[in-house]
């Protein structure tokens, strides 16, 4: 196996105010991820992903354990990583005032490369963001959708061996979604290495190779989605909705039959508004809730997903 892109070990970083209680973002995690793969942190808010992609991006220096992004020191040889990486920040910070094209030329000049290069490599990262026509446009003539392309195109003019994306398409519809993970299947067809953060389970569905979930500054799982699915979850849930006043008295029969009990990856959750049933064979719940004279207003089997998993690792309570 070839050498690791980014590999951290016990990696910790903890702010220190002048005043207060010290506050760790991170509190020790390990992770290698490798040339030519998609590699995703998912977690809920103040979980840690984003302190970690600031980390490898040489903006926040760690404060224990190691890191090595390219085979290289962060603390020590930030500038040579910078000048190798390409990074997608949330907020596109595209100058509003240029030209589509002349963002992306001056943000070739940030890594001194020669005009000629940068007019060469404009042009081939406009046809690559489907932007072509956009060239002369101002940007604040775009789209959600076209300003996100534009900044993935500009953070691509200095040929990175490594992107960082995080929350590539936050606010945006599902058409432009849908083109934005085509982008980015071809550069990781094209060998460049992807590192993304996102809240969008069926985006990193989509796009992971492997991912980790991240809670409370930790990885409390990590593996392909499909592993994580396969480990976490049973192969289906049966979601159940009945009348509010209904909902107590049912969810207490299907927590205490032990014949649902025996069926294999069985778990019950109540939730405000339905009843799920984790269950290997959907069909198999779904007929005992027959069995035992319940009536749903609506009974759907589905697939489990990652965000079943998510769920289940992170909790459900919201945090702001």
């Amino acid at each position: 196996m070839t050498a690791p892109m980014v590999r951290a070990a016990g990696l910790r970083k903890t702010y220190e105010p002048k005043r207060g209680n010290s506050f760790t973002a991170v509190a020790g995690i390990d992770f290698e991820l490798y040339r030519g793969e998609c590699f995703g942190f998912l977690g809920p808010n103040g979980a840690g992903k984003s302190t970690t992609m600031r980390m490898i991006s040489c903006v926040s220096t760690p404060t224990g354990g190691r890191l090595e992004v390219l085979g290289l020191d962060p603390v020590t040889q930030g500038q040579q990583i910078r000048s190798r990486i390409g990074v997608v920040p949330q907020d596109d910070a595209l100058d509003l005032e240029l030209s589509v094209a002349e963002n992306i030329l001056l943000y070739g000049r940030y890594f001194g490369l020669p005009k000629a290069t940068i007019r060469e490599r404009t042009t081939q990262l406009l046809q690559f963001a489907q932007l072509t026509e956009k060239a002369s446009a101002r940007v604040d003539a775009l789209s959600g959708g076209m300003r996100r392309r534009l900044t993935i195109a500009r953070s691509l003019v200095n040929s990175p061996e490594l992107v960082l994306l995080d929350e590539p398409t936050t606010g945006l519809d599902p058409q432009a979604r849908h083109v934005l993970w085509e982008r980015l299947f071809r550069l990781k067809q094209d060998g460049v290495t992807l590192i993304l953060t996102t809240h969008y389970m069926d985006e990193a569905e989509q796009l992971c190779d492997r991912l980790v979930v991240m809670d409370k500054g930790l990885i409390v799982a990590c593996g392909t989605p499909l592993e994580l699915i396969q480990s976490h979850a049973a192969r289906e849930v049966l979601e159940l909705r009945f009348g509010f006043d209904d909902m107590p008295a049912a969810a207490k029969v299907l927590a205490d039959d032990p014949a649902l009990g025996r069926l294999p990856g069985h778990r019950v959750e109540t939730l405000p508004d339905r009843i799920l049933v984790y269950a290997d064979q959907g069909e198999d719940a779904l007929r005992e809730v027959h069995r035992l004279g319940l009536t749903p207003i609506t009974a759907l089997i589905r697939r489990s997903s990652l965000e079943d998993v998510f769920l289940a690792l992170t909790g459900r309570t919201l945090v702001d």
